[in-house]
C-alpha cells in the first residue's frame, strides 16, 4: 500500500479535515438531542444537515488522505480526482436530505396538530453555539482550501458556511413559533416548518453550486481561477521570454490540488535543439511562478519569422530534411537569386541516391524561396574517417611571406600561432596552414569576412601548393584564445 505524502501541505489539509469532522460530530449530536427534546422540525432538519456535514467531513478526510498518494503505474496523473468523487458523494447526500426535509415540512403544514413545539432555552443556545463553531470552522477550512487548492476542503467550507444561514433561519422559526404559542397567534405556528423549508432551499442552492464545480473538475474544465486573469498573466509571461514567438495553446486542468498544464509554443525554426530546450525550461519556470504545483507538458512548433534571411530559409529547408549543408552563397542579378551550396552525404552512398537527395532539396528550396532563379548544389562526401596529418615546422621563408602578405592589409594587426601541416589522406602530401589573426574590436563581421577571404586568396596566389588556409579571427583586446 502506498502511503500518502507527509509534506506540510498534506498535513495541513488532513488537520483541517479532521478538525472539521470533530466539530461536525459535536454540533450534530447537540442539534439531534435538542430536536428530540423540543420536537422542532427545524431542529431536526438542522440536525440532518449537520449529520450530512459530519458524513461529508469524514469522507473529505478519507479523500484528502487518498488524493495525496503519489502517482503510480495505475494512476499516472495521481489520485487528485478522489477529492472530486468525494464531493459527488456529498451531493447525493445533500439531495437526499433536501427531499426528506421538504417532505416532513409539507406533512406538518398539512397536519396543523403536529405544529406544536415545546418551549426551551436549549435550542437557542445550541443554535448560537452552532453558528459560532460554523463560522470558525468555515474560515479555517476556506483558508486551508485556498492555500492548498483543495476541492474537498472547499466543499466542506461551503457546508459550514451555509450552516450559519440555515441555523439563523431555524432560530427565527423557533422564536416565531414560541411567540405564536405564547400570544395565541396561529399564523406564527407555521414558522418552524417554513424555516425547515428555508433550510432545504439553502441546502439545494449549495448542492447546485457544489455540483457545478464537481462536474467541471471531473470533465477537466479550465479551473475558474485560471479562466480569465491568470490565463492572461501566464500568456504574457511566456510572450515576454526572448525567443518565444507566440503561445499557440495553453490548456489547464486541475486534479485535486494539482494542476496539469498543456503548453504549445511557437519558436523560430532555425533554433537548435539545445536552444529549444532552454526555451522550454524557461517557459515551465514562468508557469510555475503562477502555478507552483503544476505538472507541465510543453511542445514546440518551429515557425518561420519575418526577420529570416534567405540563408536562414535555405538552412531551415535542409534542417527539415535532416541534411547538412555549408558554404551557402547567394547572388542577385538579372532580377533573380542565384544560389550555390555544398551538400554533405555519406561517403558510401551511390551517386544516384545522392543526386536524388540533392534534387529533392533543390525542389524544396525553390518552394520555400520562389525568387531563386538558379540553384547549384555541390555534392560532397562526409568522410567517416579522420584525415591523418603530421605537423611540419614552417619554413622560415614561408612564414616570412605569410606575415608579409598580412601586412598588406591595414585591418590586420597581427598574425600568430602559425601551424603548417602535411596531410597524408586525400590529395597526396597536401600542405595546410592555420593561424590566429588579430583585427580591431569594432570591425563588423562583413568586413572581417572580406579581409580574411582576400588575405587567404593573396597568400594562395603566391603559394598554389597550399591546399587549405584556415584563419581564426580575434579581437585586439582578446587575441590569445
Amino acid at each position: 500500500m502506498i502511503e500518502p505524502h507527509s509534506s506540510p501541505a498534506s498535513e495541513a489539509k488532513r488537520s483541517a479535515a479532521l478538525s472539521s469532522a470533530i466539530a461536525a460530530a459535536g454540533i450534530t449530536l447537540l442539534k439531534l438531542v435538542t430536536g428530540v427534546l423540543t420536537g422542532s422540525l427545524g431542529m431536526f432538519s438542522e440536525a440532518a444537515h449537520s449529520g450530512i456535514d459530519l458524513i461529508a467531513s469524514v469522507v473529505t478526510l478519507l479523500a484528502v488522505r487518498a488524493s495525496d498518494r503519489p502517482a503510480d503505474e495505475t494512476h499516472n496523473f495521481g489520485h487528485g480526482k478522489v477529492e472530486n468523487l468525494s464531493a459527488g458523494f456529498e451531493i447525493l447526500l445533500m439531495l437526499g436530505s433536501c427531499a426528506w426535509i421538504a417532505y416532513e415540512a409539507a406533512h406538518r403544514l398539512s397536519h396543523p396538530a403536529q405544529l406544536k413545539v415545546a418551549f426551551s432555552v436549549w435550542p437557542f443556545l445550541v443554535l448560537i453555539c452552532s453558528i459560532v463553531v460554523d463560522f470558525s470552522r468555515s474560515r479555517a477550512l476556506r483558508r486551508a482550501a485556498r492555500e492548498n487548492h483543495s476541492d474537498a476542503l472547499e466543499a466542506d467550507a461551503v457546508h459550514f458556511g451555509t450552516d450559519i444561514y440555515a441555523a439563523s433561519a431555524v432560530l427565527v422559526g423557533l422564536a416565531c413559533s414560541y411567540i405564536g404559542q405564547r400570544f395565541s397567534v396561529p399564523a406564527l405556528s407555521y414558522a418552524d416548518p417554513i424555516a425547515a423549508l428555508v433550510v432545504a432551499c439553502i441546502i439545494l442552492f449549495v448542492t447546485f453550486r457544489l455540483a457545478r464545480v464537481t462536474v467541471d473538475s471531473l470533465t477537466d474544465a479550465t479551473p475558474q481561477e485560471v479562466r480569465v486573469q491568470l490565463h492572461r498573466d501566464i500568456v504574457q509571461d511566456l510572450i515576454s521570454i526572448p525567443g518565444i514567438l507566440s503561445v499557440d495553446r495553453l490548456r489547464v486542468r486541475r486534479s485535486g490540488s494539482s494542476y496539469f498544464v498543456d503548453l504549445t509554443l511557437a519558436i523560430p525554426r532555425n533554433f537548435t535543439f539545445q536552444r529549444a530546450e532552454q526555451l522550454t525550461l524557461s517557459a515551465e519556470q514562468a508557469v510555475k511562478r503562477r502555478l507552483p504545483t503544476a505538472d507541465i507538458m510543453t511542445s514546440t512548433v518551429p515557425t518561420a519569422t519575418l526577420s529570416e534571411s534567405v540563408f536562414d530559409r535555405i538552412r531551415a529547408v535542409a534542417q527539415r530534411a535532416n541534411l547538412n549543408i555549408h558554404d551557402v552563397s547567394v547572388q542577385q542579378y538579372d532580377g533573380g537569386l542565384h544560389v550555390e551550396l555544398h551538400l554533405e552525404v555519406n561517403e558510401t552512398m551511390p551517386l544516384r541516391d545522392a543526386h536524388d537527395i540533392a534534387s529533392a532539396l533543390e525542389a524544396s528550396i525553390r518552394d520555400e524561396v520562389p525568387d531563386v532563379t538558379t540553384l547549384l548544389t555541390h555534392i560532397e562526401s562526409e568522410p567517416s574517417t579522420i584525415d591523418r596529418a603530421s605537423a611540419t615546422p614552417p619554413a622560415a621563408a614561408l612564414e616570412r611571406n605569410f606575415r608579409a602578405v598580412a601586412r598588406e592589409f591595414r585591418d590586420i594587426l597581427d598574425v600568430h600561432d602559425i601551424v603548417v601541416t602535411r596531410a597524408h589522406g586525400g590529395a597526396a602530401n597536401s600542405l595546410q596552414i592555420s593561424c590566429h589573426c588579430t583585427l580591431p574590436d569594432a570591425l563588423p563581421m562583413s568586413r572581417v569576412h572580406a579581409v580574411i577571404t582576400d588575405f587567404e586568396a593573396a597568400f594562395r596566389h603566391d603559394h598554389p601548393d597550399i591546399t587549405r588556409v584556415f584563419i581564426h579571427p580575434e579581437p585586439a583586446t582578446d587575441n590569445r584564445r
